[in-house]
């Protein structure tokens, strides 16, 4: 891929977990949970968008959103569950996101919120076009897909090196 190719950055926060008595990492999707990451699965593949790595949070609710996903795609990316990805804050997502291998086109992240939406506010600066304002004025809910056009070297990503392109829910 050469540089002045486009990639894209597709961040997925999880979709709802439940909350037994148990350790954070460990929380389990909810019911509601289980019914929406299908159908952002098959958003996305119906929007072409399937990507060629996901990185993937290791608490039990991203691996159960991302799996759910995965099955409505066309084809399965290869997966990395990362660790770093775990209460992680935007400047460490940016650093996981600088190590992506410059084959790769389409980056899919699956995380945790307050992480995800900062990371798409600081990475999508304030190009005029942005969907940044509807985002900050609804949140990044649980099961949400914000999507970044970058331009720039996965190595060379840093904040307002991005567009944010979509930004979609559940129930739009």
């Amino acid at each position: 891929m050469s540089v002045d190719t486009s990639r894209r950055i597709i961040v997925l926060r999880h979709a709802k977990a439940d909350w037994p008595d148990v350790p954070d990492h460990e929380r389990p999707l909810a019911d509601r949970g289980r019914r929406d990451a299908p159908a952002v699965g098959h958003w996305l593949a119906g929007q072409g968008l399937v990507p060629d790595l996901a990185l993937c949070s290791t608490a039990e609710r991203t691996r159960e959103t991302w799996k759910l996903v995965a099955h409505e795609l066309p084809t399965r990316p290869r997966t990395v569950y990362e660790e770093r990805l775990y209460e992680a804050v935007p400047g460490r997502l940016i650093e996981v996101l600088q190590e992506v291998p410059e084959e790769v086109g389409t980056v899919l992240l699956v995380g945790h919120n307050p992480a995800v939406q900062g990371l798409t506010e600081v990475l999508a600066g304030g190009h005029e076009d942005d969907t940044l304002p509807r985002l900050r004025a609804t949140g990044f809910p649980t099961a949400a897909v914000a999507v970044l056009a970058v331009e720039v070297p996965w190595k060379a990503l840093e904040p307002g090196a991005a567009h944010l392109t979509t930004f979609h829910a559940p129930g739009d």
